[in-house]
């Protein structure tokens, strides 16, 4: 009997978790303690050099070299500077994919490293610095670590391996298409087929060692918006002699405040509607004829994006008729909800757990901030997860946030992300 109990227990764990051998485990933390030297090198390298979307051309070059280097199949341009890596296990199986991340920012690093960024280049017209201030540079070197790690257990995987390093996550240049969504309508899951995908992103928000979590919903829906309110021009000094546009589009910016405030269910699912520019006007004494405003909404409910899109432009419409003006409400949409495949989830949890130490892995709640691995997601399960780079001595408050030009890594957290992305894909699998 209590041979069969055990029996049993084992039954269960199959069923709720994946799991490869201990033998293989072993082997796989052994390798990412061999490569975490050549890990930090690599993205020291990518952070002197940092490349803004769809321009990563050295470093999608340091990609390819560095994968052929290990015997994996490469494809290159790929939605413009994106790499696709195969790795064809030893045995057939399932088809499981990891993803990075390239592209830089622009913005001048303050970071007083040997290593710092002083690349400048020309964006929308402005020379502007380019530093790796959302840790990308990171991303490129944990999978390519991860990349080393596996090629040297592929006669033990029972399937392939897909490595996805993605150009433009930041959003491609005006006029271009780019990033995870032209990296799917290019094939980038197909050929073969991937079941599977995972990915990271290193953050200040928790500390070296930890990784943090959420099933379903983690990160939100990002739309933009435009709004152009056309008045009547007059002089400054006779207003009822025209219509004021700049007074109809302050109560505009207002009563958007009010849709994620007052008429959305907080309770459900956090909103968030933002004017993050206005213009209108030349002189101080002309009321001018027509006002802009650009802005984003943030969601992390379909229906409830689908609300927001249809209140913006009902209360900047209303309001500006209320006032004798007209309102044209222009929504582009952007990246999908960043959505954890609850049952994939469920059965990845315990590799974290294991990886990291139940201690050290936090399931969180869901913010406000976009991701486009979504576009990933929305045509397989995936898993997108934190990675802790603060330093241990530093607080949440104290740590420079991402996008900030005093953005730190701490590089002693690569080595975890080598191994929690090289068991992940091990143990998807080892199940299947």
């Amino acid at each position: 009997m209590p041979r069969l109990f055990a029996l049993l227990a084992l039954l269960e764990v199959s069923m709720t978790a994946f799991a490869a051998t201990p033998a293989l485990d072993a082997r796989i933390d052994d390798a990412a303690k061999r490569v975490e030297s050549s890990v930090i090198a690599c993205r020291r390298d990518i952070h002197e050099h940092p490349e803004l979307g769809n321009r990563e051309v050295r470093t999608s070059k340091l990609v390819a070299d560095k994968l052929r280097a290990l015997g994996i199949d490469v494809q290159t341009g790929v939605a413009h500077t994106g790499v696709v890596g195969i790795l064809h296990g030893g045995r057939p199986g399932r088809v499981v994919a990891l993803r990075a991340d390239m592209d830089a920012l622009p913005v001048v690093e303050q970071v007083d490293l040997p290593f710092a960024s002083k690349v400048r280049t020309t964006y929308n017209g402005q020379d502007v610095g380019v530093m790796h201030a959302c840790g990308h540079d990171a991303h490129v070197a944990i999978l390519l670590g991860v990349a080393e790690v596996l090629a040297g257990v592929k006669n033990e995987l029972p399937g392939t391996v897909k490595f996805l390093f993605q150009p433009a996550e930041e959003g491609a240049p005006a006029g271009e298409e780019g990033g995870a969504e032209l990296m799917v309508k290019e094939g980038a899951l197909q050929n073969p087929k991937v079941d599977a995908v995972y990915g990271l992103h290193v953050t200040s928000r928790y500390p070296v060692g930890e990784i943090a979590y959420r099933p379903e919903g983690m990160m939100a829906a990002v739309d933009s918006f435009k709004i152009v309110v056309h008045g009547k021009q007059t002089h400054g000094a006779y207003p009822w002699l025209g219509v004021d546009p700049i007074v109809i589009a302050s109560q505009i910016v207002l009563g958007l405040q009010t849709i994620p405030s007052r008429q959305m269910d907080s309770t459900l699912a956090p909103s968030v509607v933002t004017v993050g520019a206005i213009h209108g006007g030349v002189r101080n004494n002309i009321i001018p004829d027509s006002v802009e405003m650009i802005g984003t909404i943030r969601s992390l409910d379909a229906k409830m994006r689908e609300e927001l899109h249809a209140r913006i432009k009902r209360t900047a419409e209303s309001i500006a008729a209320s006032g004798g003006a007209t309102a044209d409400v222009s929504i582009e949409t952007g990246y999908p909800i960043t959505y954890n495949d609850p049952a994939l989830t469920e059965k990845s949890a315990p590799t974290l757990r294991r990886v990291a130490g139940n201690a050290n892995v936090q399931v969180v709640n869901a913010t406000l901030g976009a991701e486009d691995f979504s576009f990933f997601q929305k045509n397989v399960p995936g898993l997108f997860f934190w990675l802790g780079t603060r330093p241990k001595n530093q607080t949440a408050e104290q740590a420079a946030s991402n996008h900030s030009p005093l953005f730190y890594v701490d590089e002693s957290g690569l080595e975890l992300g080598v191994r929690a992305l090289s068991h992940l894909a091990v143990d998807y699998l080892s199940a299947h």
